[in-house]
């Protein structure tokens, strides 16, 4: 507090008053010392950050998690878009004959029918959604009849590695082990029979760098005991072999894989592929697709210069897209909508969607969203 002068100061009681006023505003304009919680909890937020235990909310938008001090980001977006019967927009109803196939074949098997001349390899976004003039349904001998995925490759045959020149710190033949890496993940997860049918993704979980345990606990126990925090569909394409089965022996793929220097003295490969899936169901001769969009983002370090294990990739981004499967049904099955059958799963609540649409992003802001499809 400012004592006032005494009588006999030579100073003005104007000027005395103004003194005490502007004494006043320092104060309280001047710096606080921090309490001690507020000392502690800042101190407490530092150690965890360096130890990458950041609290939710601490940054915002996707998760965050560390790995030896490098921040890895995972995104687990996804759009079930179903097809409910009462909603759907150009439901495809076909009634062909019975042709008798193995449930879940070869993926990466010659098509019975179809186009025969596939389009050429994908190298850049398209422009626009690919056109459907073509009106035929889809038969079992023909399942991807009246789709663009008609013209599209064959099962392994559409996932074409880019060729390898080094990046960074990282060899060509370096860069070649993640590109196939990748390949691998992407085939296995989305293309092989067993994993198609239910069974575990054994080549793809191997791929993953051991490191991210956080993500490798989290796919596991999607797989074992799948729940809507746990959903394996994230990841992998899996449909019930008690319900459905492939509608030959062929999942079309169209997509594709491109590569560039890390910041973590590594490789990012940047793959974007769609799957078609078609279906029919057990004593039924109807053919129903699913359509997939997976957008994966892998990362392979230099292990000369990181703490990371040789040949194995870290994932940094997987989003999906799901075209024809059942809203909010989280039993780690894709159920797909068949058009003599009544709608199951949650009425959808979402904009209608082209699945066959790549020329867009996945949008995020629909990440939670259930709609309807344009088309299957």
């Amino acid at each position: 507090m400012t004592e006032k002068p005494s009588e006999g100061s030579s100073i003005p009681d104007e000027a005395w008053e103004k003194f005490v006023q502007d004494a006043e505003r320092e104060r309280a304009s001047a710096p606080k010392e921090p309490s001690a919680r507020a000392r502690m909890v800042t101190e407490r937020l530092r150690q965890q950050e360096a130890r990458g235990e950041l609290p939710a909310g601490w940054r915002t938008g996707p998760a965050w998690q560390e790995m030896n001090g490098r921040a890895t980001r995972r995104r687990r977006r996804w759009a079930m878009v179903g097809v409910p019967l009462a909603i759907a927009v150009a439901v495809v109803a076909v009634r062909p004959s019975l042709i008798p196939g193995d449930p879940f074949g070869s993926a990466a098997s010659s098509p019975k029918g179809g186009a025969s001349s596939p389009l050429p390899v994908e190298t850049a976004a398209p422009t626009a959604a690919p056109g459907s003039a073509d009106p035929a349904v889809p038969t079992v001998a023909r399942p991807f009849a009246g789709s663009p995925a008609e013209g599209w490759a064959d099962g392994e045959t559409g996932i074409a590695l880019p060729k390898a020149t080094p990046v960074g710190t990282l060899s060509k033949g370096q860069v070649e082990q993640a590109l196939r890496q990748t390949g691998r993940l992407l085939v296995d997860a989305n293309l092989d029979p067993a994993t198609l049918r239910g069974e575990r993704p054994e080549t793809a979980l191997g791929v993953i760098e051991p490191r991210q345990t956080e993500l490798l606990d989290l796919l596991t126990t999607a797989l074992r005991k799948p729940d809507k925090d746990h959903d394996p569909l994230w990841m992998f394409s899996r449909f019930d072999p008690d319900e459905v089965r492939l509608a030959g022996d062929v999942v079309k793929t169209r997509g594709r894989m491109t590569f560039k220097e890390g910041e973590h003295a590594s490789v990012v490969v940047h793959a974007d592929y769609t799957f078609v899936y078609p279906l029919v169901r057990k004593g039924s001769t109807e053919v129903a697709r699913t359509i997939i969009r997976r957008v994966l983002d892998v990362e392979l370090s230099d292990p000369a210069r990181y703490q990371v294990t040789p040949g194995k990739i870290a994932v940094l981004r997987y989003d999906q897209e799901i075209g024809n499967s059942a809203c909010d049904v989280y039993d780690g099955y894709l159920h797909p909508q068949f058009d003599s059958s009544l709608p199951t799963g949650a009425p959808p609540t979402g904009p209608t969607t082209d699945p066959y649409d790549r020329s867009k992003e996945i949008d995020a802001d629909r990440a939670e969203e259930c709609g309807t499809v344009s088309r299957t």
